[in-house]
């Protein structure tokens, strides 16, 4: 495998989103969401989170699932950026992946790119430009809230700074095993529209007959730590995270490309 020619695929996935009509669409779209939740939840963070109605409330919710410690945060913006995030993010990994090499296939090009680099190049070309994309619009993202908080109050900064780099990062690797599940399902499928259905059922049938099925046979419950996702719950609080609960998604991403790489060595093109 040549690390230049995975490189040159990894700027191409850039080049798709940054300099076409198209992905400066889908960016004008995320642009204006991320402006509406950076003006009224994260912008109003600390101002709900302290309003006498609502505090009582907050602390009783928060405690309830875990996320006591995040609603005591200095940084409140942060607070609401890494919930919001964390459920955003991986759905919309999803959405933005979802055309990997399915298009190129349809097209025709994936036979012609196949002439100058092996398959393995190319699904790991494209999967590392996918991820590149998702953190750096987390990273974007991240940097807006740390200067609405900065502008709140500058004393925040230094160790706003450090939560941008702390939570792009863990956001990055939860996003990672989606983006990996999307290289396989551009592999078995013959569309990306289809890609994003079949992911859809996967995470609604299919997590719905496991959970049906482990009534029955209990170790069938570990099926589940093959869907992405599956320690959120675990690490939102930002308090009782196990290193498992990293590991996990470098472990989930892994197993999806191998397997994605094993079906693509075999299928025509």
């Amino acid at each position: 495998m040549s690390v230049f020619r995975v490189w040159q695929i990894t700027q191409f996935e850039l080049t798709r989103l940054f300099a076409t009509k198209r992905g400066l669409l889908a960016l004008a779209a995320f642009s204006m969401v991320w402006f509406m939740i950076l003006k009224y939840p994260i912008g109003h963070a600390v101002p709900f989170l302290n309003s006498p109605e609502f505090s009582y409330i907050t602390q009783q919710v928060a405690g309830t699932i875990g996320l006591r410690e995040l609603v005591n945060w200095p940084e409140a913006e942060f607070a609401i950026f890494w919930i919001i995030s964390l459920y955003s993010y991986p759905i919309f990994s999803l959405f933005i992946s979802s055309d990997q090499t399915v298009g190129d296939r349809e097209r025709g090009t994936l036979r012609f790119l196949s002439l100058r680099c092996t398959r393995d190049e190319i699904l790991i070309g494209r999967f590392l430009g996918q991820l590149l994309i998702i953190f750096l619009l987390i990273a974007a993202t991240s940097i807006a809230t740390l200067a609405m908080m900065t502008y709140r109050d500058t004393s925040l900064a230094p160790n706003g700074f450090f939560l941008v780099v702390k939570l792009s990062i863990q956001l990055a690797i939860i996003a990672m095993p989606f983006i990996a599940l999307m290289a396989f399902l551009n592999i078995v499928t013959s569309s990306s529209r289809l890609s994003i259905v079949t992911a859809i059922l996967l995470f609604t049938l299919g997590s719905g007959l496991i959970t049906y099925l482990a009534s029955y046979v209990s170790f069938i419950d570990a099926l589940f730590y093959l869907f992405p996702g599956e320690q959120i719950t675990s690490i939102a609080g930002q308090t009782e995270a196990k290193l498992f609960d990293w590991l996990l998604p470098l472990i989930q991403s892994i197993a999806w490309l191998t397997l994605a790489a094993t079906v693509l060595r075999k299928r025509a093109l």
